[in-house]
């Protein structure tokens, strides 16, 4: 029997590469996927859930898995509303982190970001540091948290200010060297394949920075 792995935002950039990749792993039997709008991939591994994601904590009989790779966020152009944007980017994760420990789902792998501290002065990186500490008192086997720098990639939506950053990154990029290198911006194929590697190998490190990411990438 092969392993059943859930995804949250399997629609977005990062999430839909994971799925592409997990949908030609041999090691993978079916992919459970909770989201408000479908896919539009029809495959016999996938098992498809259209719901609020905000409404997560009433399908625990259906979150059964034995991984969960949570590729969720949001943005300050699409959530303005800073208490929707916390139910998104904190509220979500967390409650995946709980259904984890809920249904004894050994391993649970989170998108977070470079720069998350829950005491930081900017909401953005506050939220993700209240996010990844409260997944932390879950305790669950293996948790990893990934913090990749600005994302590179073409998204399907336009995100203005993230496109311009986009391009300043790729003219600075060449001159960030040695310790100043986790400041480079990152392909979402190096998150993907980073979140694999640790979903099926056991690493000491509960936090991956961006530069690390990139490094456990190349691991098989």
């Amino acid at each position: 029997m092969g392993k059943t792995a859930i995804i949250l935002g399997a629609t977005g950039l990062t999430g839909g590469l994971l799925l592409e990749h997990l949908l030609i792993d041999d090691r993978y039997e079916k992919i459970k996927l909770f989201s408000r709008k479908t896919c539009g991939i029809t495959h016999n591994k996938i098992e498809e859930h259209l719901l609020d994601l905000l409404d997560l904590k009433e399908q625990k009989d259906l979150f059964v898995a034995n991984e969960v790779f949570c590729c969720i966020g949001t943005t300050k152009a699409k959530t303005p509303n800073q208490e929707q944007y916390l139910e998104i980017d904190y509220g979500i994760p967390v409650m995946a982190a709980q259904l984890c420990k809920e249904n004894n789902i050994p391993t649970f792998i989170v998108i977070s970001a470079m720069g998350a501290d829950k005491q930081s002065k900017l909401f953005y990186n506050r939220t993700k540091g209240r996010m990844e500490e409260a997944v932390l008192k879950e305790k669950i086997t293996n948790t990893y948290i990934l913090q990749p720098a600005l994302i590179s990639g073409d998204r399907s939506e336009k995100r203005m200010g993230e496109d311009l950053a986009k391009i300043f990154m790729k003219l600075v990029n060449p001159f960030l060297l040695g310790s100043l290198s986790k400041y480079k911006s990152i392909h979402p194929i190096s998150i993907v394949r980073c979140m694999i590697f640790l979903a099926n190998n056991l690493y000491p490190e509960v936090r991956i920075p961006s530069d690390y990411i990139k490094k456990l990438a190349t691991n098989k």
